[in-house]
């Protein structure tokens, strides 16, 4: 089985849907039966082993991401890869690229919804747009012949919009890199943070969602006993005392270092479709505190963190105070073990090529899935 994944989704800094592929081309690969192939957004056309690019221009501010323009292009490049299943990871221009090969191939094709597109932009643009969107996201996942969601949330939405085949597919961790043994004893005397600090962190892109205000204010709530350590392109210069920058995109090797290196993770983040640097964080054996709001209510357990009221620093500063009330230490082991059990790669995809595979083994899709707009 030959699977084609197609997404803008992929630039340098991106996140979980770039660990995503990664981890999912790097878990099938090992798979004699399946092979995977991978086009996305670059400066020019490209072809390096199974990983394919077009060329699509940079998006203005968009922190590397490439935004194609043309679905033509991309529909030819699918079709000349001949897959058995494609696999489109964006709502934009591939989705459309996505549906167009497939019907043409006579082949299923997946749509992962991996961004919460009408709740991000109506929460910059209004109740009309958020409105409009919904009914684009509507018209064009209900063309899938199936539909993956990150998290129970997310699938609930897509289902109250009128989306009826939806799957829920967690995303997964590295088990290996993200692990308490890539703790650094060293880190907060190269930073200059003192040892005797209450060490929180956030790692992620500076944007309107993860609420970087709202981490702010907790410090400055909790004071000098406690240390935000921020990490992330674009994050602000101007932070209180007890608050150190790292104003860059850091490789995997370094982000694990520095979560397995600090006590808490701190997530005010309030659109978190997965929230997989929490997962990553509770891998490294530390707990996390977040708002109690969309996949981290569910992806955070009892025993695990603390969930507080969103967008409240006082909430979220009196949580911290009450997770190191008790035996911290504890906390980051359960949420270990939480993560070994529920977000191992192997098993994740494994799952997914199961349904890939119920997928193609249909003799014809269903009349009914209009695959062109």
């Amino acid at each position: 089985m030959h699977i084609a994944d197609v997404t803008m989704f992929h630039a340098p800094a991106s996140g979980g849907v770039r660990t995503y592929l990664q981890a999912k081309h790097r878990v099938l690969g090992r798979c004699p039966d399946i092979r995977t192939s991978l086009l996305v957004p670059g400066a020019e056309r490209d072809s390096l082993g199974d990983v394919h690019t077009l060329p699509a221009p940079h998006l203005p501010l968009g922190q590397g991401y490439r935004f194609p323009v043309r679905s033509g292009p991309w529909r030819r490049a699918l079709i000349d890869l001949k897959p058995d299943l494609i696999e489109a990871g964006d709502p934009y221009v591939t989705a459309w690229a996505a549906l167009s090969a497939g019907q043409q191939l006579g082949v299923p094709v997946v749509g992962f919804y991996h961004s919460d597109l009408p709740r991000l932009m109506g929460d910059r643009f209004g109740t009309y747009v958020r409105k409009r969107l919904i009914r684009y996201v509507v018209d064009l996942y209900s063309r899938f012949d199936s539909v993956l969601a990150p998290s129970q949330t997310m699938a609930d939405r897509l289902r109250d919009w009128g989306v009826s085949e939806v799957r829920v597919q967690p995303l997964g961790v590295d088990l290996e890199r993200f692990h308490p043994r890539a703790r650094d004893g060293e880190l907060r005397a190269s930073l200059g943070i003192d040892p005797g600090k209450r060490l929180l962190i956030f790692v992620g892109r500076y944007s309107r969602e993860k609420n970087i205000g709202m981490l702010l204010a907790t410090m400055r709530q909790l004071g000098p006993d406690y240390h935000l350590l921020l990490i992330g392109p674009g994050m602000p210069r101007q932070v209180p005392s007890n608050v150190t920058v790292i104003d860059r995109c850091c490789n995997a090797h370094e982000v694990a270092r520095a979560l397995a290196s600090s006590d808490a993770m701190l997530h005010a983040g309030t659109r978190e479709t997965f929230g997989l640097v929490a997962q990553e964080a509770m891998a490294c054996g530390i707990p996390v505190i977040a708002a109690n709001i969309g996949a981290l209510s569910e992806n955070v357990p009892l025993g695990g963190g603390i969930l507080c009221q969103p967008r409240d620093p006082a909430a979220m500063a009196a949580a911290c105070r009450a997770l190191f009330d008790r035996d911290i230490a504890a906390s980051g082991r359960y949420a270990r073990r939480h993560v070994e059990k529920n977000f191992n790669w192997d098993k994740v995809i494994l799952d997914l090529k199961a349904h890939y595979q119920s997928l193609c083994s249909f003799d014809a899709l269903p009349v009914s899935h209009a695959h062109s707009r």
